[in-house]
């Protein structure tokens, strides 16, 4: 068993989580379930918050985003070590630490257009003006590498990109490692965005899509209209009535109407669309506000389960995590409408809710490093089985002839 570090910072941009796993090589020569050692949630400086969030609205200059990349790292390397001086670890007692960075800007794949590009012959086109997919996150992994002195993997889309794949979301491949032996299970994560894997052991039968809105319009509702960062436990949306109307024409959004798999942003569900929404419905109170946009997150959850997985009805049970499984009154709902799928936490299995897409990273770096296909093909689209991650060595590895 080796210690591998994994970090995240997802779309709901609310703190930098950082964890510790125990992870070796199953006998089928796949990564083993990892097994939690420690984790701890860090806040983002605000001035670098700051201009995070405006980079999410591209506010930034070529030359302001070039620092912020470096900034961003700055941070993910503090709170690696942080965690690392706190177990006493030495550079040495880690193997790896993965993290994808801070997603600025994600464009999803035009999967309709694909197929004019299946000669492979036109590169250049596939991406000026073309249908293939892009993402930037940032975040140096140098920095990561040279502070802690231990190899880094991250930005793990971009090889996805390459292939034709989606690149998102990307829980699939922990789903795959963790649950393959108990398998086929329906998993879901409420980040800001909320994704659905179908897991099991043959992958070539697995799925993996983002279903829509988790906790970023809710968390932004909450912000404009109560002056607090989250709802806690939905208290608020708890106290008001769903605007049937209101409902409707969120669950019109054009996103519904893309085939999986599929992947969202904060282009589609962020700020800007939020503030919309609350420009047209400022009669409404706060808690009404809040308890549509939570059935708004809860319907759309199962409304693509029930409309896209293949092989539903071969489950029994979603095992859900994510920070929306913090907010009692969103699981509620959801598992009010999962009818007759059990709603259970990916904490039964080892796995704690709050850190699995932390987790998720230090899986993905342990698999770069070991050179193991970390992709799902038939999960996010890609032309063929790749290793996900550029990974950075760090100084003490440097071999000075």
């Amino acid at each position: 068993m080796v210690i591998a570090i994994g970090l995240n910072s997802g779309s709901s941009f609310d703190g930098v989580d950082v964890v510790a796993v125990e992870i070796d090589l199953a006998e089928d020569g796949n990564p083993a379930r990892p097994q939690f050692i420690a984790g701890r949630s860090y806040d983002w400086p605000e001035a670098v918050a700051k201009d995070v969030l405006r980079a999410f609205d591209n506010k930034l200059s070529i030359f302001e985003l070039c620092r912020l990349n470096y900034t961003t790292g700055a941070v993910y390397a503090e709170c690696a070590r942080s965690l690392m001086r706190e177990q006493g670890w030495k550079p040495e007692d880690i193997a790896v630490i993965g993290y994808d960075g801070q997603t600025i800007y994600q464009e999803p794949a035009q999967f309709s257009e694909l197929k004019n590009f299946s000669n492979g012959e036109d590169v250049l086109g596939r991406w000026q003006d073309g249908p293939f997919p892009c993402g930037l996150q940032i975040g140096e992994p140098a920095i990561v590498a040279a502070t802690c002195d231990v190899t880094t993997v991250t930005q793990f889309r971009p090889s996805d990109h390459a292939l034709g794949g989606a690149g998102a979301p990307l829980m699939q491949y922990l789903d795959f490692v963790a649950f393959r032996d108990i398998g086929p299970v329906l998993t879901l994560n409420i980040g800001g965005i909320a994704n659905c894997q179908f897991a099991q052991a043959d992958r070539s039968k697995m799925m993996a899509f983002d279903t829509g809105p988790g906790n970023v319009m809710l968390d932004h509702a909450t912000k404009v209209l109560l002056g607090t960062s989250y709802d806690a436990d939905g208290e608020e949306a708890a106290k008001g009535t769903i605007n049937q109307p209101l409902l409707d024409q969120l669950l019109s959004h054009d996103f519904f109407k893309r085939p999986v798999p599929r992947s969202a942003w904060r282009r589609d569900f962020g700020a800007e669309y939020a503030d919309e929404i609350l420009a047209q419905n400022r009669s409404l109170s706060a808690q009404d506000i809040l308890a549509t946009f939570t059935e708004f997150t809860a319907i759309s959850i199962t409304h693509s389960i029930r409309e896209h997985v293949v092989g539903v009805d071969e489950v029994t049970k979603v095992i859900a995590s994510g920070g929306g499984v913090r907010n009692g009154f969103l699981m509620k709902r959801l598992a009010g409408h999962l009818n007759r799928l059990e709603l259970v936490t990916s904490d039964d299995y080892g796995i704690p809710s709050q850190f699995k897409e932390a987790i998720k990273f230090a899986t993905l770096a342990y698999a770069n490093v070991n050179s193991l296909a970390n992709n799902i093909p038939a999960a996010g689209g890609a032309s063929s089985f790749t290793i996900l991650g550029k990974a950075v060595q760090p100084p003490r590895l440097a071999k000075v002839l």
